[in-house]
């Protein structure tokens, strides 16, 4: 069963001094290592800074920046496959991400095409 692991902070990382953004890097670089050692790791991409954004809303206007009005933002994720909701949560439990405030939404990615 595959599930995504969005990843969701303040976005001060990115006004960080280089030497500790690459802490924060690295960690994420050995969770995804951990992740891929156990056989569950499918995907994952870290996302650019919410300023950077794009949104479409629904009656087709553009608007710059995130459409949420929160201090945190998705940052990133990893896509994973394993047993169950537990198996899931324990993975989202061991990400870097909470160790600077953050937090990780686990969602289950259906499966429409079988198999």
């Amino acid at each position: 069963m595959q599930f995504a692991l969005f990843l969701y902070d303040d976005e001060r990382f990115h006004d960080l001094p280089e030497a500790e953004q690459m802490t924060v890097v690295s960690a994420h670089m050995a969770y995804g290592e951990a992740l891929e050692k156990a056989g569950v790791f499918v995907h994952g991409e870290p996302l650019d800074h919410s300023r950077d954004a794009k949104t479409l809303r629904d009656d087709a206007t553009v608007q710059d920046g995130p459409y949420a009005d929160t201090k945190e933002q998705m940052g990133g994720f990893y896509i994973i496959d394993v047993a169950d909701w537990d198996a899931a949560l324990d993975w989202a439990k061991k990400s870097p991400t909470h160790t600077h405030g953050g937090h990780v939404e686990v969602r289950p990615i259906p499966n429409y095409a079988g198999g």
